[in-house]
């Protein structure tokens, strides 16, 4: 059975993937949109602007609408020897305050890792002493927001960043994650996302907070 030109074309071509669509309500969603935090589950969930709208500063529901702003913090006080103690074996790692914890830490350190978001054990007298030096951090969001870290190469950078870009990051070593050691496609890839981030980030001087 002879095959037209047209149909040989089609089967060369890929198939489009499938395009996302809100969770809650099932409008198609862009490549850019916003996430909600499904407390009980801890994961994400993807939301057309309304949804998350619906969701703005509703503490008691299912879902949490995440902040928009990220903020550049210069000038945060974590010198060398708090990091050691703060026992993080990485150079990147996000700290994320949890919300009504009986069984657990109230703060919780995860690092980006082939296998996904890890976490780390963490050393909680040194988190207290970072919040006693930089008070401002007892005011970060539960569960939504998170201090991003990143001492990669003699970086010293600080975030407080949404929680979806820290799994934004997670999800790019997951994929991008080659050899033993990840490979350099990766870290020039890792290099553009803070990159970016810094660029859309508002700046707050710590010492002024």
């Amino acid at each position: 059975m002879s095959t037209s030109p047209l149909a040989a074309l089609r089967r060369q071509v890929p198939p489009r993937p499938p395009q996302e669509r809100c969770d809650l309500c099932a409008t198609p969603l862009g490549r850019r949109h916003r996430h909600l935090w499904e407390i009980s589950r801890r994961r994400l969930v993807c939301a057309c602007d309304p949804c998350a709208t619906l969701f703005s500063g509703q503490a008691q529901q299912r879902y949490r609408a995440l902040p928009e702003q990220v903020r550049y913090l210069e000038g945060l006080e974590l010198p060398d020897q708090l990091w050691e103690g703060l026992l993080v074996p990485v150079g990147v790692v996000f700290f994320v305050r949890r919300e009504g914890v009986t069984d657990g830490p109230p703060v919780i350190a995860l690092y980006p890792s082939p296998a996904g978001a890890t976490e780390s054990s963490l050393e909680l007298g040194s988190w207290q002493v970072l919040e006693e030096r930089n008070p401002f951090l007892r005011l970060m969001e539960p569960e939504v927001e998170a201090l991003l870290v990143n001492r990669v190469g003699g970086a010293r950078d600080h975030f407080l960043v949404p929680i979806d870009r820290c799994y934004e990051l997670v999800g790019l070593i997951r994929v991008g994650w080659r050899g033993l050691s990840g490979g350099s496609e990766l870290w020039q890839t890792l290099d553009r996302f803070f990159v970016d981030l810094r660029r859309q980030a508002v700046t707050l001087r710590c010492r002024d907070a």
